[in-house]
């Protein structure tokens, strides 16, 4: 499900992990040059769904309409995704994101990121953009980017330049590393992770899955501060539910 992000973007999320604050620009625009768009993407889920003879999108999204109205003109999944923020929705699961603890993503870099950003196609995600501001990178990922009504899939947040974003004022040292160490935590999540995150420091728990997390110098782990479990990867965090935690 989803729902309209709006027009500017400029609402930021309740909660912490949101210290987002308008900044100029670092990124040029893409090359929107056909040329350099993909021979061959992915099937976007939308053109999935009218293959399969499911066009109705009601049982993923909430229902959203086009502000603009009216058919939309033939486009396809290898076209650059409009840069108007307005125009997307926000799935719940993305929603959800923007409140936890450690995201660092907002409504308003992500419409900064749709505007603005750097515009990459990967063959896993799909159109995605890519904004660097205070030496972090933030990416959102968008999709039904050749219809009406395209949506903000997921965004996250990477360590672009950690000197950069040291010396940047909108960050401190705990925010940094708990960037890097979601960022190492997702990047192969099945694999332990002990050397980078023994050099982190984490004292604001962060989210995933049930957990909430934090870790010392010189631990080779993440421990919840809730159950006390000690994760070295990402598929140990999500395959193990929070005993103690109660349910929301």
């Amino acid at each position: 499900m989803a729902s309209r992000q709006g027009g500017s973007g400029d609402t930021e999320p309740l909660g912490p992990g949101s210290t987002e604050r308008r900044t100029g620009s670092t990124t040029a625009a893409a090359n929107r040059d056909a040329a350099a768009r993909p021979r061959s993407p992915p099937e976007s889920p939308a053109r999935r769904r009218a293959r399969a003879g499911r066009t109705d999108r009601s049982a993923d999204y909430r229902s959203v309409d086009s502000p603009r109205g009216g058919a939309s003109a033939a486009r396809t999944p290898a076209d650059p995704p409009v840069r108007d923020p307005g125009l997307y929705a926000l799935t719940d699961h993305f929603r959800e994101r923007l409140e936890q603890p450690g995201r660092y993503v907002s409504t308003r870099t992500v419409s900064d990121a749709i505007r603005s950003g750097q515009l990459r196609w990967n063959s896993t995600d799909g159109w995605r953009f890519a904004l660097v501001e205070g030496g972090i990178r933030f990416v959102v990922v968008v999709s039904d980017t050749e219809t009406n009504s395209p949506v903000v899939v997921t965004g996250w947040t990477e360590v672009a330049d950690r000197e950069a974003a040291l010396d940047a004022s909108r960050w401190d040292g705990v925010d940094v590393d708990t960037i890097a160490v979601r960022a190492a935590l997702s990047e192969s999540a099945s694999t332990p992770i002990p050397d980078r995150i023994r050099p982190r420091t984490v004292t604001r728990p962060f989210e995933v899955g049930d957990h909430r997390l934090e870790t010392a110098p010189g631990d080779p782990f993440v421990r919840c501060t809730v159950c006390g479990c000690r994760f070295r990867s990402k598929e140990a965090i999500t395959s193990r539910r929070c005993r103690n935690r109660s349910s929301d």
